[in-house]
């Protein structure tokens, strides 16, 4: 055990330099060749963990996204309507939103690293459930099961992005973000090819994946669990000073949750009904209609790795603003146009919308120095909570109208982004405040 102290305390004088630079001086040669072989150390580690939190993050969103895409086989074989469809994902999404600000705020006061592992534990138990459920209720419970793992996973696991970003807070949430986001992609493919064509029992194959992840995060867990003895050892915790009155973040708040909620309600129009929608007006084979939301989700990964780092160099109102504002020309044009057009639109779509998660996750913990847990479970809470809402709202209103009205009324929904004006220019209010 002493043996084991001392190890994760030697790694852990490396990798604090990822978040606490060094303020003595180099006082000769190999002390300076010492540093510098100390920070590439702490460099390739820290990234390793990114990497690592970014395919488990794949994992656990593939599972999310494998449950969406079988829902015509489940609309099928359980003979649901749209509402009930709609109620599935609000319980996933509930279940995924409602818990992760409390154990944001629990793990802020009181880290848990191997709180990863167990959200992933439940996501495994979650898919073993879908694939043997036989009824309704069932269903119900397996979502809410993957949808508590999610819950579990999220706000420990950007906590972990932000200890290894090096100061790159931006970088390293979009890398966190990009895992879950191809996992997102890969949902369909995997409804496609191995869940459609064999039935719902080959859901119990991805448990295997949810094993593997289960494992990579008990390293992690070490990692993290080694990091937080070597800052407490130091006395190090560097809290960052916020130069707004308590009314400027009030309103930055209330702009986010605006965001939020225009971004989150589309996405969950295209996530939950894009199929559906691609089925029934153009007459689309299942199949295809996955590899068309391959695609959108696709493009939605790849503007997730690009958001983080240009809000890094630009600054992140900039890259909020026009993330989803940017959008709305072409979601006001996708329900008017054909078959190749409404695919080719999701791409700009997934691209534009996607940019602006990292964005504001970043911009609200900068906000709120000190709370990175309770941050990251309040936005990602809201995310999957509107995503939710919005499924089951839209539901609704597609049994009461049609799939079709209900991307023509959300398109509108990017033009929300106008609120983003409101938002305090961080940068420059820190500035004025060190000045």
């Amino acid at each position: 055990m002493a043996q084991f102290r001392k190890q994760a305390e030697r790694r852990l004088r490396i990798l604090a330099t990822l978040t606490t630079p060094s303020e003595q001086p180099v006082s000769n040669t190999s002390l300076a060749a010492g540093h510098h072989s100390d920070d590439k150390a702490a460099e390739r580690t820290a990234l390793a963990i990114l990497v690592a939190i970014s395919f488990c993050h794949m994992v656990n969103d593939t599972t999310q996204s494998l449950l969406l895409s079988i829902y015509p086989m489940l609309k099928d074989s359980y003979a649901l309507d749209f509402s009930q469809i709609g109620i599935i994902t609000l319980t996933f999404q509930v279940t995924a939103s409602l818990l992760q600000p409390v154990i944001g705020m629990y793990t802020d006061r009181h880290p848990q690293p191997y709180a990863l592992a167990v959200g992933m534990a439940s996501t495994l138990l979650g898919l073993l459930l879908l694939s043997n459920a036989t009824s309704y209720p069932m269903l119900l419970v397996a979502s809410a099961m993957i949808g508590t793992g999610s819950s579990v996973f999220h706000p420990e696991a950007s906590r972990v992005a932000r200890l290894a970003s090096g100061g790159r807070h931006g970088l390293a949430q979009s890398l966190f973000q990009v895992g879950g986001n191809i996992g997102s992609a890969i949902g369909p493919l995997a409804a496609a090819y191995i869940v459609l064509p064999r039935g719902q029992g080959a859901v119990a194959w991805f448990s295997i994946v949810a094993l593997i992840a289960i494992l990579v995060l008990v390293r992690v867990g070490v990692w993290y669990g080694a990091h937080l003895v070597a800052r407490a050892d130091q006395g190090q915790r560097r809290v960052s000073l916020n130069p707004l009155s308590r009314r400027q973040v009030g309103v930055a708040l209330a702009v986010l949750l605006g965001l939020i909620f225009s971004k989150f309600f589309y996405t969950a129009s295209l996530s939950s009904y894009y199929t559906f929608y691609m089925i029934e007006h153009f007459g689309v084979s299942v199949q295809r209609a996955q590899i068309y939301l391959f695609i959108y989700l696709a493009a939605f990964s790849l503007g997730t790795l690009a958001g983080g780092p240009i809000g890094d160099r630009i600054g992140r109102k900039k890259v909020i603003w026009f993330s989803i504002l940017g959008a709305l020309p072409f979601t006001l044009l996708l329900p008017h146009v054909n078959e190749v057009w409404v695919v080719l639109l999701t791409i700009p779509i997934g691209l534009i919308l996607s940019s602006a998660f990292s964005a504001i996750v970043v911009y609200a913990q900068e906000l709120m120095p000190g709370r990175v847990g309770m941050v990251a479970g309040l936005f990602f809470g809201l995310a999957f909570g509107m995503g939710g809402i919005g499924a089951a709202v839209l539901g609704e209103l597609a049994d009461l109208t049609s799939v079709e009205l209900v991307f023509q009324l959300c398109a509108f929904l990017p033009a929300i982004g106008l609120v983003a004006w409101l938002l305090p220019n961080l940068e420059a209010s820190s500035a004025r405040s060190k000045a």
